[in-house]
């Protein structure tokens, strides 16, 4: 189960639509962390509608001919040599979903959840699936009515689609299975369907099929965590930034020229950010004169853009990826545009697999790099004049000492997490589906990562602002001042050792609901 498994509540500058509206263009990331973190409701659009029907045309004309047509009348996978009779084909779609709803372990976040079934039904409004429009309407119904299916931890390889996942969701509008409401309550799905006035579907030929080929799941933890490093790289600049100031570093080496001769974006993003966060800061400026020596500072302050930027760029890349996927249509078979039914291997998740496995690796090493930032303030070889472990008096007090631990365990816990999910294959279904993708394990281990990084960040601005006060009476920068500020309303500053873990988790909270990014953003304006 990942380390965070809340929500992150919205901010005051976030924008979340109270209505997403579903057709057959692809939707926009921020539609889908609107749907599935912050419960904006869904609508189906007409065009949408219309679609849907002329696809189900398609395959009822199918279901009538004397030819077999996998999964509208043949069994599935390597039962697909099997001729299914007309009266057999309710039962084999109900069955399908039933046997494929075999999940296990924890359950899966409602966010997850509601991305999942969202881009399902996203495809199904692409007319390109063949289902009913009623059954559409019925995915519509459980994320308005904010029912969320059990979907469990364990069942999915990354190939036919996320396919325990998503029969979990299935099952939910059948009226069978376990659902969630609003309140987090375990309900029968039959039970919390007829509450709200919601009826279950009966699936017809090749339905079944069509809710269950897909690459929601990995897609939708894939959207999430972009939405949420956006935030974390900004942290991040403002971690280096902060340490960068206090282990009274030189902030020459972040001139625009200087980085303008590696012209990576992400690097020029990100030493923008520290020249603008660190501007003014009287910290800075105590040193800067020419007989400054502090050009050739250590590696984890001196490159920071260069390790930011290169893990901007990584998302840059896996977000390019998810737009992609975005507006995919993916089933198999599915109805193209000249009726034809085709089958096909678009439910390979490798695509996302890849940059779910690229971004666990970026995020351990941002969370490295911080967590060395952090360790230089502890030892009074490199620390500059600081206190041993930032204590008030060490030896008595331990100050920040265990503090870096945490950091260190996490980190470690990040690197074993960024071996990748995606080169792993396991046979199944008979050796039928003999090279799957693992996407899944990909998105939930990144998932992981994310909070594990988001926690590293809190430690470094906890630290740092620490730092920061042991250096009055030179003052810091007006945006460093600000983060700190925010962190001081519920943290006291430096003195005798106290319970941290508190401390910790409230630097957490400041990093997932983006307050100190905000605070920051208030002084500087909008950071890259």
């Amino acid at each position: 189960m990942p380390l965070l498994s809340r929500s992150i509540p919205a901010r005051s500058n976030d924008r979340v639509e109270d209505t997403v509206i579903v057709g057959i263009g692809p939707l926009t990331p921020a539609e889908v962390v609107a749907v599935a973190r912050y419960g904006a409701q869904v609508r189906i659009d007409d065009q949408a509608l219309e679609e849907i029907a002329k696809s189900r045309a398609a395959i009822e004309a199918l279901a009538h001919a004397d030819t077999p047509h996998y999964g509208v009348s043949t069994g599935f996978g390597a039962l697909a040599t099997r001729h299914i009779a007309p009266e057999l084909r309710a039962q084999l779609q109900r069955s399908l979903i039933r046997s494929h709803a075999a999940g296990s372990g924890p359950e899966v976040e409602t966010e997850v959840v509601r991305a999942l079934a969202l881009l399902r039904l996203s495809t199904l409004a692409t007319g390109r699936t063949g289902v009913k429009v009623e059954t559409a309407q019925a995915y519509a119904g459980l994320l308005n009515a904010h029912l969320t299916p059990v979907v469990h931890e364990y069942g999915s390889l990354g190939c036919s689609g996320d396919l325990a996942p998503l029969s979990h969701v299935a099952l939910a509008i059948l009226g069978e299975g376990k659902v969630r409401d609003a309140d987090g309550n375990l309900l029968d799905a039959g039970e919390a369907l007829q509450q709200n006035g919601l009826t279950p579907i009966v699936l017809a030929e090749k339905e079944g099929l069509a809710l269950i080929n897909g690459t929601d799941g990995m897609l939708g933890m894939l959207v999430l965590a972009l939405a949420d490093l956006d935030r974390l790289f900004k942290t991040a600049d403002l971690a280096a930034a902060m340490s960068v100031e206090a282990q009274l570093a030189t902030d020459r080496v972040f001139a625009e020229d200087l980085q303008a001769l590696r012209p990576h974006p992400g690097q020029a993003a990100s030493a923008a950010n520290l020249r603008t966060i660190l501007k003014d800061s009287a910290i800075v400026a105590s040193h800067r004169g020419p007989d400054c020596n502090r050009v050739q500072d250590a590696y984890s302050l001196r490159c920071s853009p260069q390790v930011h930027g290169a893990a901007r760029d990584t998302a840059a890349h896996a977000a390019s990826v998810a737009d992609r996927e975005l507006a995919a249509a993916i089933d198999n078979p599915v109805v193209l545009k000249d009726g034809r039914v085709e089958s096909n291997g678009n439910f390979h998740g490798a695509p996302v697999g890849y940059v779910l496995d690229f971004l666990a690796i970026a995020v351990a090493d941002l969370a490295s790099i911080s967590e060395r930032r952090t360790d230089r303030f502890l030892d009074v070889a490199r620390n500059h004049g600081l206190n041993a472990f930032l204590a008030d008096d060490p030896g008595v007090d331990s100050g920040h000492m265990i503090a870096q631990y945490t950091q260190a365990a996490i980190v470690s816990e990040l690197k074993r997490l960024a071996v990748p999910a995606s080169v792993d294959s396991i046979p199944s279904s008979a050796m039928q589906e003999d090279h799957v993708s693992m996407g899944w394990s990909a998105a939930r281990k990144l998932r992981k990562s994310v909070d594990g990084l988001q926690r590293v960040l809190a430690i470094e601005i906890l630290t740092a602002a620490r730092a920061l006060d042991l250096r009055a009476p030179l003052t810091p920068a007006p945006a460093t001042e600000a983060a700190k500020a925010v962190l001081r309303e519920h943290v006291e500053g430096p003195g005798t050792d106290r319970h941290l873990a508190p401390e910790l988790e409230h630097s957490v909270q400041l990093v997932a609901n983006g307050t100190y990014i905000e605070a920051t953003e208030a002084v500087t304006g909008p950071l890259n």
